[in-house]
């Protein structure tokens, strides 16, 4: 060797030039303008007055944002309650090989293809009880079901239409999930005389966690974030039973043009969001690694 350190080729940083300019386009640019609008009262296009914080402090004591946010509170708790044990139970009743496998993975994938103001419109639609089955059936069996009028039927009918729309997702991944286990896991518990909960427990559990964590970042965030569906479905009614977070913020900035509580509002709901997310993420790898250490 003669002593001399090859110069390290630096050209690959050009590959990734494309990506941050995608990033900061559609991210940080947009990002930093809220930032911007959060910290004044923008009187008009050409004036505008710095307020600092005071927005944010305005924000914090709507009574009208509370309101709405445990709302999307118990609302994304409730999806989450619902579509993954829904999901896991879809996955294990799948068939695993065949043309039998290919043709359910197609039919649950259907209204995942559906987008998300028809999906709102198809069942504004299916809940009419003069045109809908849903609400037809319902009113022959006694039932007074009316979610342009009841804040209660309106809730749940935003909560079927979310399962019903997303529950597949959480199915096709932990349908991937069970694929991936080797065949030599379900030979050993066999051999071991294991009943089917056992296997799914020490198993098959287990090794979903990986899946299983995607699925619930991914549905908590797209629960968090919900807007199209009920909008189209009630509108956020009947009052303001079905107004989350996300119609709360249009009405802000859209409905009322309050650009500085609305993008102070923005960032609030965004940290939430994280905030949320990291503590799910956290607990989530907390339980697995107590399921993988735990004596079998």
């Amino acid at each position: 060797m003669n002593g001399t350190t090859k110069p390290i080729n630096q050209k690959a940083w050009w590959l990734v030039l494309p990506v941050l300019l995608c990033v900061a386009f559609s991210a940080i640019v947009p990002l930093m303008t809220v930032v911007n609008y959060s910290v004044q009262d923008i009187i008009s296009p050409e004036r505008r007055v710095f307020v600092g914080t005071e927005w944010f402090a305005a924000v914090m004591r709507d009574d009208e944002l509370h309101g709405a946010l445990w709302r999307q509170l118990g609302f994304s708790l409730a999806v989450l309650l619902v579509e993954i044990p829904l999901g896991i139970c879809l996955a294990l009743s799948m068939p695993s090989t065949g043309w039998k496998s290919s043709a359910v993975l197609v039919i649950i994938a259907l209204s995942l293809l559906i987008p998300w103001n028809v999906v709102g419109t198809i069942w504004q639609i299916y809940g009419r009880a003069d045109i809908g089955l849903l609400g037809w059936a319902l009113q022959k069996l006694g039932i007074d079901y009316n979610y342009t009028g009841s804040a209660t039927d309106a809730w749940l009918t935003v909560l079927v239409m979310d399962v019903w729309h997303w529950t597949p997702l959480v199915a096709l991944l932990c349908y991937a999930g069970l694929r991936s286990i080797p065949d030599a896991y379900y030979q050993a518990a066999r051999i071991d005389g294991a009943s089917r909960f056992a296997v799914f427990r020490y198993i098959q559990l287990p090794k979903m966690r990986g899946v299983l964590m995607i699925a619930v970042l991914l549905r908590f965030m797209d629960s968090f974030m919900i807007y199209t569906e009920p909008f189209v479905l009630t509108g956020g009614g009947p009052g303001n039973a079905t107004t989350f977070l996300s119609q709360y913020l249009t009405q802000k900035a859209v409905g009322q043009f309050d650009l500085g509580p609305a993008a102070a509002f923005s960032l609030i709901y965004f940290l939430i969001i994280l905030l949320f997310c990291f503590v799910l993420y956290n607990w989530m790898q907390r339980v697995g690694t107590q399921a993988v250490e735990e004596p079998q």
